[in-house]
């Protein structure tokens, strides 16, 4: 076990604690306040789904058998990640809590009915 899980109280190993998201995601609306003018929700699903295509599509290129940098799929990482922290605090989310919730949910549904691993050619 690493400093950043925790078991719970049924035996599942979850992430200890999600105040680190919610500090970065603080750090974001501050620094969109003060840097860009106020966009509306829709811009940054837009951008959110923009960026995602792109990252989509550095897979399927290597899916293809073409090669493509690792850096190309950290800088693309990175975009969604940006895009997400702006259209959550455009919609007012709070996004370390919902993730929080959702882990929780999904770790629920991974011991009651847990999944097979993936054929090492499709990893």
């Amino acid at each position: 076990m690493n400093h950043d899980t925790a078991p719970d109280a049924a035996g599942g190993v979850l992430p200890a604690s999600y105040g680190g998201l919610r500090i970065l995601q603080a750090e974001f609306m501050r620094y969109q306040r003060a840097a860009f003018p106020p966009r509306p929700p829709r811009f940054f699903a837009l951008e959110l789904a923009g960026e995602t295509g792109e990252l989509a599509n550095l897979e399927k290129k290597v899916w293809k058998g073409r090669r493509v940098a690792e850096a190309d799929f950290t800088d693309e990482a990175a975009d969604v990640c940006i895009a997400l922290l702006n259209f959550a605090n455009s919609r007012g989310i709070d996004l370390a809590g919902a993730v929080e919730r959702k882990m929780r949910r999904v770790d629920g549904a991974r011991r009651a009915e847990p999944e097979d691993a993936f054929p090492a050619d499709d990893r």
